[in-house]
């Protein structure tokens, strides 16, 4: 399997998945309505990500994130030639995959009045809109998701003409990054709904705007920087942090 389809395919899973547990905990007459939802949507995105890992893990390394890129990038595990496409690839599966979403639980969205909730089927909003505080907390929950990335970093993928590198997960590797990312939402998750994902977020809140809804909520662009940059900057983090260490 061609690496960047591999990406694009593995993040399109994720947010099938992940965003697809959102709708159905909060959309209105679905079979989960009224569940506890805070625990169902950490455990499904907790296996989301294994799931997506497992199966592109061993094409591309299951980056599926671009602050995973960027870490691994900047720990010199992977190629800057490969980081643009890489990215992109993530983003475009975000939003195929939020798009299918949609289609599927089209007839929930139309009898779910609350605005705010369907949007926030797509894309993260603070508890408290404190932006620097924010901020932090999505670098600090990415810190922890790309620094036990790094302790995980398979070493044996070879892609055709490039010379053999660290390039990310393995498919041995899915289970324990589907934890972190389990325990990530239930101890960090609050404030800010930890999107950790810069593709997670942007894919789908860019889905979101371009919904034909006549009643439609904004995108809330003024928010949408932090779950892009914050993540980033806690990926970058951590690979400052591991590189020191080694």
């Amino acid at each position: 399997m061609d690496p960047i389809f591999a990406e694009f395919l593995g993040t399109a899973v994720l947010l099938l998945l992940g965003q697809g547990v959102v709708a159905n905990v909060c959309l209105g007459q679905t079979k989960a309505a009224g569940d506890p939802g805070w625990l169902i949507i950490t455990t499904a995105w907790g296996l989301a990500v294994f799931v997506a890992v497992y199966m592109v893990g061993a094409a591309s390394g299951a980056h599926l994130n671009p602050a995973v890129t960027i870490g691994l990038f900047c720990a010199d595990k992977f190629q800057g030639a490969l980081v643009a496409p890489y990215m992109l690839a993530q983003l475009a599966g975000a939003m195929v995959g939020s798009a299918v979403v949609y289609v599927c639980y089209l007839d929930h969205y139309r009898v779910t009045t609350d605005e705010e909730t369907v949007r926030g089927t797509f894309c993260t909003s603070p508890s408290i809109r404190n932006l620097p505080r924010n901020l932090f907390t999505e670098v600090v929950g990415t810190f922890a998701l790309v620094l036990g990335v790094l302790f995980l970093v398979d070493p044996t993928l070879a892609l055709a003409g490039v010379e053999v590198t660290d390039y990310g997960l393995g498919s041995l590797d899915a289970l324990p990054v589907g934890l972190l990312v389990w325990v990530i939402g239930l101890s960090l998750g609050g404030p800010t709904g930890f999107a950790i994902n810069p593709a997670r977020d942007l894919g789908p809140r860019l889905v979101f705007a371009l919904l034909p809804r006549a009643t439609k909520t904004t995108p809330d662009w003024s928010y949408a920087w932090v779950p892009v940059i914050g993540p980033l900057i806690g990926g970058a983090l951590a690979a400052v942090v591991f590189t020191a260490v080694q």
